[in-house]
């Protein structure tokens, strides 16, 4: 532990913040990973060829909605209950297809208690061979999660768990260009709670917030976790972007947190299921740094046939919405990337997929996100 903390206090001074960043993309420069760049005063990510990227990413993969006992067949038949064929020959074609350039976040919602299916394996990726965003579980403080406490950022045992989650996941990622960075939690409480997860509270008391005190010892505490998490990831992976916490945007966010994670954390994150568009522009002016839409759809209710959907739950993908926030983020100067909420495959749990149970379409919003991804590619080629 006292070799660890020398790290950590050593490393402070050699972090870099955003905006030391290059202001612009050599049009020869290339690497061997994605990092992030301003190419004609707006932020996007640089692919190793050396070429701009805007992150087009689909979210929430689960194999397991092929296997209730009506679709069974087609796992067992046209995949050979094999996850890795699945994931070549079933969900990355259709991605392409579909216009999507990267994969956000492949956990998918379970369960009405909103548990989330296990987080891919780093050969699951290799299998996938595309541009993707890996998350790590430091924390479990999800808004969605209604089970685990708050860990105590302050322990020697929250670093040693921060080193573990490293070593067991960077190490093995730390050579693959086709990573983009690492997530954390998904919508972490830090100042507030939801009802199903009441009982553990907030991460900080948001009464405390009322003082000068207060505020700082908030920043502080941010400051610690996000040096720590950093810290952790680049002991064992020295190449790839931080994306930290994917913040939700419709709820309480004090400064102190995202001002906390400046220079230890890439870009600003956020989930946002209202106007990602209006919410993201705000956030890059108050911040300066580069914003992702890192989760969040619309959905528009529809009749089930099936009965398989409890009443008023079934929904189709928006897809005239997501393309509106589509346009909106390219106005945005700071954003660097949007991830549908999806699903790929539509269960019982999310009710929304752009495939349903029997990996049909939903054909015309389908289609809407296809043209809206594909303005997406043109438009980023201007910076090229």
């Amino acid at each position: 532990m006292t070799n660890r903390r020398s790290f950590i206090k050593s490393t402070v001074a050699a972090t870099l913040s955003a905006a030391a960043f290059p202001n612009i993309f050599s049009a020869n420069k290339s690497g061997s990973f994605f990092t992030l760049g301003k190419v004609k005063g707006r932020w996007l990510f640089q692919d190793p060829k050396g070429k701009p990227f805007f992150s087009v990413g689909l979210n929430h993969f689960d194999s397991a909605t092929l296997r209730y006992p009506e679709n069974e067949h087609i796992w067992q038949d046209k995949y050979g209950n094999d996850q890795f064929r699945w994931i070549k020959e079933g969900v990355k074609p259709h991605l392409k297809d579909w216009g999507f350039n990267s994969v956000g976040w492949v956990q998918e919602v379970t369960v009405k208690q909103n548990a989330h299916s296990a987080n891919w394996s780093y050969e699951e990726y290799q299998a996938l061979n595309m541009p993707y965003f890996h998350m790590l579980p430091f924390i479990e403080t999800h808004s969605w999660n209604p089970w685990h406490k708050n860990a105590d950022l302050l322990s020697s045992s929250f670093e040693d768990w921060c080193d573990y989650v490293a070593r067991s996941n960077c190490t093995r990622f730390r050579d693959d260009p086709n990573l983009i960075g690492y997530w954390y939690s998904d919508c972490p409480t830090w100042t507030w709670s939801r009802p199903h997860n009441k009982w553990r509270g907030p991460m900080f008391d948001p009464d405390q917030l009322k003082t000068k005190a207060g505020r700082k010892e908030l920043f502080d505490l941010a400051r610690h976790y996000y040096q720590v998490t950093h810290d952790a990831i680049k002991r064992y992976d020295p190449n790839h972007l931080i994306m930290g916490d994917r913040y939700e945007a419709n709820m309480p966010l004090p400064m102190e947190i995202v001002n906390a994670s400046e220079g230890l954390v890439d870009v600003v994150s956020f989930q946002d299921f209202k106007d990602p568009a209006t919410h993201l522009a705000d956030w890059h002016q108050k911040t300066g740094r580069p914003v992702l839409w890192a989760d969040g759809a619309q959905g528009a209710e529809v009749h089930d046939h099936t009965g398989r959907y409890p009443a008023g739950t079934y929904k189709e993908n928006n897809g005239a919405w997501y393309a509106e926030m589509l346009k909106g983020l390219q106005k945005n100067p700071g954003a660097v990337g949007a991830h549908l909420c999806g699903a790929f495959l539509r269960n019982r749990a999310r009710t929304r997929g752009l495939l349903g149970e029997q990996e049909e379409p939903d054909a015309p919003n389908n289609d809407l996100i296809r043209a809206a991804n594909k303005d997406m590619s043109k438009w980023v080629k201007q910076f090229s």
